[in-house]
């Protein structure tokens, strides 16, 4: 009797049940795949934005620690675009670009495709950099002494983040969707 009652529950799924199955499921991908890449372009730019944030961070405690100049710039060759990665460097040479001579700090690799930047500081002329002097204020590359301070944006999917330093030297994330006295550029045509 029990090999029978075994027998009768063993039954397996229809195939009609098995694309009513697989129908609801492609159904409610579909409506998620669009919250869903939301969701990870929003992740990318925290992420982006917190790395690019602690190495500015980063660039401040050495250049304090060193009582030295230290600089923080794009990777790419015209010193423009933040999403190419950027060096946290000490510029022995002069030549305001990280090279065989200076002291290296740290490096970044690119960001995510899709992540755009714009730069504005006071000096805003490129090359882009972030530099401070041996007492932790933003200054040029050329002058310890010369404030400079400004807002890096950074956009992915319609999301902004912005990291904004003032004349002190002192950095901070916001973002204008949520955060008050976080305004900066717009963001940049697409490529």
């Amino acid at each position: 009797m029990l090999a029978v009652m075994r027998r009768r529950c063993q039954h397996g799924a229809t195939l009609a049940e098995l694309v009513v199955v697989i129908a609801v499921a492609a159904i409610l991908l579909a409506i998620g795949i669009p919250n869903l890449q939301a969701m990870i372009h929003a992740q990318q730019l925290r992420a982006a934005s917190g790395d690019l944030f602690g190495a500015i961070n980063l660039a401040r405690a050495q250049a304090i620690a060193r009582n030295e100049r230290v600089k923080l710039a794009p990777r790419d060759p015209e010193g423009l675009r933040w999403n190419q990665g950027w060096t946290v460097f000490l510029d022995r040479d002069g030549d305001g670009a990280p090279g065989p001579g200076d002291d290296i700090v740290a490096v970044h690799g690119p960001l995510p495709d899709g992540v755009a930047s714009t730069f504005a500081f006071t000096s805003p002329a490129p090359p882009y950099y972030i530099a401070y002097n041996g007492a932790g204020r933003s200054c040029s590359d050329t002058s310890s002494g010369t404030a400079r301070w400004g807002t890096l944006s950074l956009f992915h999917g319609g999301a902004i983040r912005r990291i904004k330093i003032n004349m002190l030297g002192r950095a901070r994330v916001c973002d204008p969707a949520h955060d008050d006295n976080c305004d900066g550029a717009q963001a940049p045509p697409p490529n």
